[in-house]
Order: C-alpha cells, then sequence, then structure tokens
C-alpha cells in the first residue's frame, strides 16, 4: 500500500462475457491514491477487459466500480434509490478522468507529436491553442521528448511514439492512467524508454493501473501486483511476496513460464 493514502479506485463483484465466454468473473479490488497498481497473468486471463471495464470502453454485465466517492457509468438516484445512467456528456466527462495508454500508439500520423499532444486539451477541454501547445510542450519535456515536438509519428522511433501517447494521456490530467501492456508493440531495445518514463511517472506518485509482461518492471516499480487467470483474481500481494512465495499454484506456472523463457 502507499502509505497515508486513501482508496481511489474501488472495484466490486465485476463480470463481463462475449457471447458465451464469461471473460470476468465477478472480481474485486482497491487501487489506493498514489499506488502503482500492475496486473499479470497468461493471456486470455481478463487483464485488458478489466482496463477497458473501468473507463466504460467496455460495460460490464456486473459489478461496481466507484473512483473516489463517484460511481462509475451511472449515478444514484436518492429519491428511489435506483441507478441511472449517465448522459452521454456525462459519462465522457467521467472518462476524461482515466487516462489510457494502449498497445498501439494510436497518433495522428498528419500531426505533430506537439499537435498529437495538444489536440486533446483543445478540443475536448477547451483550452486555448496556446494553452494548450503550451501544456503539450511541458508533457513531452516530461516524458523526454522536449527536442522533437516538430516531428511527426513517421519520424520517431516505436518508444518515442508510445512516449508521446503517454504525454497525450497525462496532458488531460486525469486522476489516474491505465496502461495496457504499453511496451508489448515495440523492439526490445526501445522497451527501456517507456519502462524509464513509467518508472518517473511511479516516483512522482501517479496513480498507474499497468497489465504488463514486464516482470523485472512488476517486481522493481509496483506498490502491488494483481495475478489473474481464468478471469479470476488469484492473488494480490505486494511484489516481493508475489514473486519470492507465491501462494497459488496458478501464480507459480506463470511466474516460471515467463521468468524462465
Amino acid at each position: 500500500m502507499v502509505s497515508g493514502s486513501k482508496p481511489l479506485l474501488t472495484v466490486e463483484g465485476l463480470s463481463k462475457s462475449f457471447g458465451d465466454r464469461q471473460i470476468l468473473k465477478s472480481i474485486s479490488f482497491t487501487v489506493m491514491d498514489g499506488e502503482t497498481f500492475v496486473l499479470i497473468g497468461p493471456s486470455g486471463s481478463g487483464k485488458t477487459t478489466v482496463l477497458r471495464c473501468l473507463n466504460r470502453l467496455e460495460v460490464p454485465d456486473a459489478g461496481d466500480i466507484r473512483l473516489g466517492d463517484e460511481p462509475v457509468g451511472y449515478r444514484l438516484v436518492a429519491e428511489s434509490h435506483t441507478r441511472e445512467a449517465l448522459s452521454e456528456a456525462a459519462l465522457a466527462r467521467q472518462q476524461r478522468q482515466f487516462g489510457f495508454v494502449f498497445q498501439r500508439f494510436n497518433l495522428f500520423p498528419h500531426l505533430t507529436a506537439l499537435d498529437n499532444v495538444a489536440v486533446g486539451p483543445h478540443r475536448v477541454l477547451g483550452l486555448s491553442k496556446a494553452q494548450a501547445l503550451e501544456r503539450a510542450a511541458t508533457e513531452l519535456e516530461r516524458v523526454r521528448l522536449g527536442a522533437h515536438l516538430a516531428k511527426r509519428p513517421s519520424q520517431l522511433s516505436g518508444g518515442q511514439q508510445q512516449r508521446v501517447a503517454i504525454a497525450r494521456a497525462l496532458a488531460m490530467r486525469p486522476r489516474l492512467i491505465l496502461f495496457d501492456e504499453p511496451t508489448s508493440a515495440l523492439d526490445p531495445e526501445l522497451v527501456h524508454e517507456v519502462l524509464d518514463v513509467m518508472r518517473a511517472l511511479a516516483a512522482e506518485g501517479m496513480t498507474m493501473i499497468v497489465v504488463t509482461h514486464e516482470m523485472s518492471f512488476a517486481r522493481q516499480v509496483a506498490n502491488r501486483v494483481m495475478v489473474m487467470a481464468d478471469g479470476l483474481v488469484v492473488e494480490e500481494g505486494p511484489p516481493e511476496r508475489i514473486f519470492g512465495e507465491p501462494r497459488d499454484a496458478r501464480t507459480r506456472q506463470f511466474l516460471t513460464h515467463v521468468l524462465n523463457r
């Protein structure tokens, strides 16, 4: 846990199916303010679906998600004690509290790095063009790309493009950032530059939920690690225990596979 922090995200009984296949089976967890919370587990265990349900890119079949004291995806109607779905505009405002960094960078190919980062603050948050560009430049400096503001994505390496994507998320001033295997599309020699930026964000106290197969990052940077398998939470705890004394056979099997390949 992060010392002195309070819960920022609370998930209870989260379930999701696609057709007749149940991907998430009533999972629950809490993420503390300022925490780096890492999800690991075999491919197909439901990790990405968790992230997509958190900010309503996917609508859960059941369960509650709360960001601070606010329910995600609905509001409570006090007089009738019922739930009411949020309007499209209200849901969009809520989703902006979640940054999302995908496996693929999803940058606009015709825009510079600076404009890729500025477009959200300008068009979505309503900042003036000058304010948005200033914020974009600040965030690109933060991810160590201050010398590349005028370059288009085709002129950047994969690691640099992913750092632009991180700057784009930061520029929206989210309360937490979701990372979905942010290094999986990168050449091995470029992985470290993205992980170094994420380490710096963790040190700054940015709340992050990270799906990754980079076990060194999980071991060294995570405050807590949650292990998933077959749509279930297998176990959760500090990285020194998960990696040093895993309690569940599925965790041991997964770690043996990924650490010895």
